[in-house]
């Protein structure tokens, strides 16, 4: 009787130890919030009570495959590396059945279908008796908690239920970390419950209390930035402002960033859907985008990283932020293009109204931050495929941050600047990178504040830069300096001079008889005196071309081919760059 009584109370008291230990883990598990968390100490519990030689967890991955996620007990790091079918082995079954089985000699056991891969490492491993019970969750088996030893041995009724209930804990346990990764989590329904009420209320409050911030961002003249900031200070993670092109205009970070990857296709998507879209990788963070429009004009797009997945809530705030956005983006832009509207009727003011400065233009100019004593550098920029109303909008920036004036004159994209050694070089490289393409900018300075002789001077050597075949450069006009005579107005009387002295035979001849002797002379240079070329380039005859070169020199009375002829090559060229630009 005495030995009966000790063991029944050896068994009490053991029952009591694991009863203790199961009620202890799930309290523990309510104050743990990553699932990593809750996995280890399943396992450690779990493997201080069975008390086999190693223990540990799997789960089906996105892959459809099992594999261990976390481990107690001396057991090799090839052995958690490992993945396995989850219709093979002790846990192909455990999986199937959703229900406990266990092995007395895995290796020898023919009631399993074995994975030799996996059969590998058994034997590496010295893994002989394994018991395996499954963790449902909502009627799906999602994953297997196993107790090893590495000797024969058949596993007991009470080691299979204690096993079984600390599953049905890890069961629950990672489902409330895979739902409610936010909040604290419980192994009890009523708590379950009891929390996601309380969630939902808390949501509900910061949504409010976020809507209330960005209303009263507006009210108080935040800036887009500002909201942008806002948002990454109660979301979390990263929130950026995309322009229409996809350009990041502001970007902010909370005290956990989460770097942004690739948004092209998703900001996309939430473009042609007009509604928030969220891609949520399997090994990156969750991405959400949702478009700014006004009406049917789109502005841009509010993007939103973090290292969760976003609640509806959540969703719902980053929408009415864009709303938000788009009044901001709006409103600047309405206050930039006074400005930009001002900054032009103002540049042409002073363009138009020759050298100097009236009191009326000085105090607007002063009232706007610009000291027009101090603008005496003129450029005007030129870029294929983009019209100088849209060139002019990219001088804006660089005319508020130098204290100048930008505009289009005369269908030209034109900036009055202080002037400084790097502004030509400065104003070509921000220009090009706006403009996403090559642009040309020639500078010429203002001399006693005669700006419409600079522009003129600047507009007229763009134009000769482009005919020259340069796409590409920033430059002063005296860079161009050999060809000053076509650009300078001033200079005019010189060049026609110059080109009647060495063409106007040639000219007078070409204009009475409508012959092209001029024309096939600069074919014949621009092919460096090669026959055959010049007479493919213009579509004639050989021997058509020979008489037309011997009539040009009967015309001009002189052996061009034979004296330096220098003199006459230049005013070919100048001649085509004057009829160019």
């Amino acid at each position: 009787m005495a030995i009966r009584g000790e063991a029944e109370l050896d068994a009490l008291v053991r029952r009591q130890r694991e009863l203790s230990s199961l009620y202890a883990t799930a309290k523990s598990l309510t104050a743990l919030g990553e699932l990593d968390e809750v996995l280890d100490s399943i396992v450690h519990h779990a493997h201080d009570l069975i008390g086999t030689d190693f223990t540990y967890l799997s789960l089906v991955g996105a892959d459809g495959r099992l594999s261990a996620r976390a481990s107690e007990g001396t057991i090799s790091e090839s052995f958690l590396a490992a993945t396995i079918s989850t219709d093979v082995g002790l846990g192909g079954k455990v999986l199937a059945g959703r229900s406990p089985h266990w092995v007395s000699n895995y290796a020898a056991s023919t009631a399993i279908e074995h994975d030799p891969g996996f059969d590998r490492l058994v034997a590496t491993e010295g893994l002989v008796a394994l018991l395996g019970v499954p963790l449902v969750i909502r009627g799906e088996a999602v994953g297997a908690l196993f107790a090893a030893d590495r000797a024969q041995r058949s596993f007991q009724a009470e080691e299979i239920a204690l096993l079984t209930a600390f599953a049905d804990h890890a069961a629950v346990a990672i489902d409330n970390a895979r739902l409610y990764e936010e909040s604290r989590k419980s192994v009890q329904e009523l708590q379950i419950a009891y929390r996601r009420i309380e969630e939902h209320v808390a949501v509900m409050e910061r949504a409010q209390a976020v809507h209330e911030a960005l209303t009263g961002a507006v009210l108080e003249g935040g800036t887009p930035g500002d909201v942008v900031q806002l948002l990454a200070d109660q979301l979390g993670g990263s929130v950026a402002l995309l322009d229409q092109a996809g350009l990041v205009l502001a970007q902010r970070d909370s005290e956990s960033p989460c770097p942004f990857s690739d948004l092209a296709e998703l900001v996309e998507d939430a473009r042609r859907s007009g509604r928030c879209t969220t891609v949520v990788d399997a090994a990156g963070p969750a991405r959400s985008a949702a478009p700014v429009q006004a009406g049917d004009s789109y502005l841009g797009a509010l993007a939103w990283s973090r290292a969760t997945s976003p609640g509806d809530a959540d969703l719902r705030t980053l929408e009415r932020a864009t709303h938000i956005l788009g009044l901001l983006i709006l409103k600047e832009r309405a206050v930039a293009e006074a400005g930009e509207r001002f900054s032009g009727e103002l540049l042409t003011e002073l363009m138009i109204g020759g050298a100097g400065v009236g009191a009326a233009q000085r105090t607007r100019a002063r009232a706007r931050g610009v000291d027009v004593d101090a603008l005496d550098l003129v450029l005007v920029a030129e870029a294929e495929g983009m019209s100088s109303a849209e060139l002019s909008r990219h001088l804006h920036d660089l005319a508020r941050e130098r204290g100048g004036l930008a505009g289009e004159h005369l269908g030209r994209a034109v900036v009055v600047l202080p002037r400084s050694d790097d502004a030509v070089a400065e104003v070509h490289r921000r220009v090009r990178r706006s403009a996403g393409r090559p642009v040309v900018v020639v500078g010429e300075r203002a001399v006693n504040q005669d700006w419409s002789r600079a522009f003129s001077l600047a507009s007229r050597c763009c134009a000769v830069v482009r005919a020259l075949g340069h796409r590409d450069v920033g430059a002063m006009s005296d860079r161009y300096a050999l060809y000053g005579m076509v650009f300078d107005t001033e200079r005019a009387a010189e060049l026609d001079r110059f080109l009647t002295g060495c063409l106007g035979p040639l000219l007078d001849y070409d204009r009475r008889r409508g012959t092209e002797l001029v024309a096939t002379l600069g074919a014949y240079y621009d092919h460096r005196g090669t026959v055959a070329a010049t007479a493919r380039a213009l579509h004639v005859h050989v021997n058509t071309l020979l008489k037309r070169l011997d009539r040009a020199g009967e015309v001009l009375g002189v052996d061009w081919r034979q004296d330096d002829d220098l003199e006459l090559q230049l005013a070919l060229r100048l001649h085509r760059l004057r009829a160019t630009t």
